[in-house]
């Protein structure tokens, strides 16, 4: 039986590479499939897909679906672009009125859900929904069925792509609608600037209703014909134990080296922490494993990474640095620091990626800073707002036309709109760094303040960085966790306010051997950073909520803490 695929980038890549090699591997069983199987079992979960809709045409149409992290998901995924639709990936850790509330606002024609989560779909379908989505229950996928050959057409729509759904911080969760040109133009431009190959072995760990586990992780090395191994949800020890397995006296042969490994900072925390819990034998394979050598790119993103957790991670290695980079939803990838260790600098999430064009706005006179003017007349840095164009930035949210249209600005020079990402930044030149042989990489770098509504903090008239007191704050070893956040003063417009998790020191490390306190936390800071960013409130907490990138909802955190909104 033959079958096709529609003619576009994705599958043009999937079926250039040698369809022997292998594709995608879960972990914990030792499953592998390679390209090749995987390119028959899209086509036909595409077929399968076409006779369950009722006879509706899938073009366009949104197709929600619940499956686990693995094989399956890839397949379900990639058989929804085929099939020129909307994929539209749930979290199935999200209570049923969320998804229901998506599922909804996305008007999905369907519901598509694998065994493991057909109760939660059932669930879902229950009760409270106002559309009427075809429930598919899909057969479990089987490799090497009957498809001989998978044939590349050209494609019938340019109507499909993947759907996302905001946080929701600020209001109801959006759907940021990335069409599949969009998609490619991500994954190219990370292609170009991150160097995935066919030889990468990539560890994914990372939950795939967000952009990082599904361009940067997923889509990306299948792109570059790289082998992709789930192990999900995250465990330290089974992360651990796979990334020593090459390395340890008995190697098992069939286990290669992890080669590329992209997740959160609260991940690489907690790898660390639970590194002395390993045995002797297993530190010493684990720290040659991740060392420059062997992991290839470290990449650490979604949230600020504190500098201690980098330094560490650099001393655990033997000399690995991570990378950091900028993203958000609506855009994938927009900046990141360079391959070469120099390029790498703390705090920095260094300059636009390829084909991204960024721009700052200040925040005061909403003039744009070209460069070398960033900084004013009286010698300070000045914050802008980071503004993003070209072919990675989404077309719309979905059904909303009055959001997306307050979040683009007319471009002065008729080269199209910018997208506003609410981000501030400073920029500035770095002795040493953009001297490397990637094009890209030239000029001043870019470091984030915080969100514009949430991070930036006006205080007696001075500007204060959330994140820059944040990772002060967090290289002290009296604290674990924390968050800088604004709280209204009569006295300074706003003031500077710290929710601090103290460390087993800090719960002893005051004085008089008492738990570390405000004034503990003033002296500690005061030959770090200028008085007037040192928080003037504290409040000590056993733990600060975070969702599954490891962001904070500081709206929230004020509302549970001091009982009302930070100030705007």
């Amino acid at each position: 039986m033959a079958s096709t695929l529609p003619k576009i980038p994705i599958f043009e890549a999937v079926a250039s590479h040698d369809p022997n090699s292998t594709a995608i591997i879960h972990s914990l069983s030792g499953r592998s499939f390679t390209y090749g199987e995987l390119l028959n079992d899209i086509a036909a979960a595409k077929d399968k897909l076409a006779r369950n809709t009722n006879g509706k045409a899938t073009e366009g149409e949104r197709i929600a679906f619940l499956v686990e992290n693995g094989y399956d998901y890839v397949v379900t995924l990639l058989a929804i672009l085929g099939s020129h639709a909307v994929a539209v990936p749930l979290s199935p850790t999200f209570p049923a009125h969320e998804l229901r509330y998506i599922i909804d606002q996305s008007q999905s024609l369907m519901l598509l859900s694998s065994d493991k989560f057909q109760d939660k779909a059932d669930e879902v379908l229950k009760e409270g929904l106002e559309t009427k989505p075809i429930n598919y229950k899909p057969d479990k996928i089987l490799v090497g069925n009957t498809i001989e050959t998978v044939t590349l057409e050209n494609p019938t729509s340019d109507k499909g792509g993947l759907m996302l759904y905001t946080s929701g911080t600020t209001s109801r969760p959006k759907g940021v609608l990335l069409p599949q040109t969009v998609l490619t133009a991500q994954s190219s431009s990370l292609l170009k600037a991150w160097d995935y190959s066919s030889t990468d072995h990539l560890l994914h760990v990372l939950p795939l209703h967000h952009i990082h586990g599904t361009v940067n992780a997923l889509l990306t090395p299948l792109f570059a014909g790289a082998t992709i191994e789930f192990i999900f949800p995250f465990n330290a020890q089974e992360v651990w134990e796979r990334l020593a397995a090459p390395f340890l006296p008995a190697a098992d042969k069939s286990k290669r080296k992890i080669t590329f490994l992209t997740v959160v900072p609260t991940i690489y925390n907690r790898l660390l922490q639970s590194h002395k819990s390993l045995s002797a034998e297993l530190q010493e394979a684990t720290r040659t494993a991740i060392s420059p050598g062997n992991l290839r790119l470290n990449i650490s993103g979604s949230a600020a990474l504190p500098t201690p957790t980098k330094a560490a991670w650099t001393e655990l290695s033997k000399g690995n640095v991570l990378l950091e980079r900028y993203g958000m939803t609506e855009v994938g990838m927009a900046l990141s620091c360079g391959l070469e260790f120099a390029d790498r600098v703390d705090g920095s999430v260094g300059w636009p990626l390829p084909s991204v064009e960024a721009r700052l706005v200040d925040t005061e006179t909403n003039e744009v800073i070209g460069v070398g003017e960033e900084l004013d007349r009286d010698g300070k840095e000045r914050h802008g707002e980071i503004q993003l164009r070209g072919p990675t930035i989404f077309h719309e949210y979905w059904m909303n036309p009055g959001a997306t249209a307050s979040e683009f600005v007319e471009g002065e020079d008729g080269e199209g709109k910018w997208f506003k990402t609410g981000d501030v930044a400073v920029r500035r030149e770095v002795e040493g760094a953009g001297k490397s042989s990637q094009e890209w990489a030239r000029g001043p770098m870019y470091f984030i303040q915080g969100r514009k509504s949430a991070d930036i903090i006006k205080t007696g008239g001075e500007k204060v960085s959330a994140l820059e007191v944040e990772r002060e704050m967090l290289s002290l070893s009296q604290v674990a966790e924390c968050a800088v956040v604004g709280l209204p003063s009569d006295a300074w417009g706003q003031k500077v306010a710290a929710v601090v998790v103290l460390s087993e020191e800090g719960k002893t490390g005051g004085r008089g051997g008492k738990a570390w306190g405000p004034m503990d936390m003033r002296r500690a800071l005061k030959e770090q950073i200028a008085n007037y960013k040192i928080p003037q409130e504290m409040k000590v907490v056993e733990s600060i909520p975070r969702n599954a990138m490891g962001k904070i909802n500081k709206k929230l955190l004020v509302k549970d803490i001091w009982g009302g909104q930070p100030s705007a």
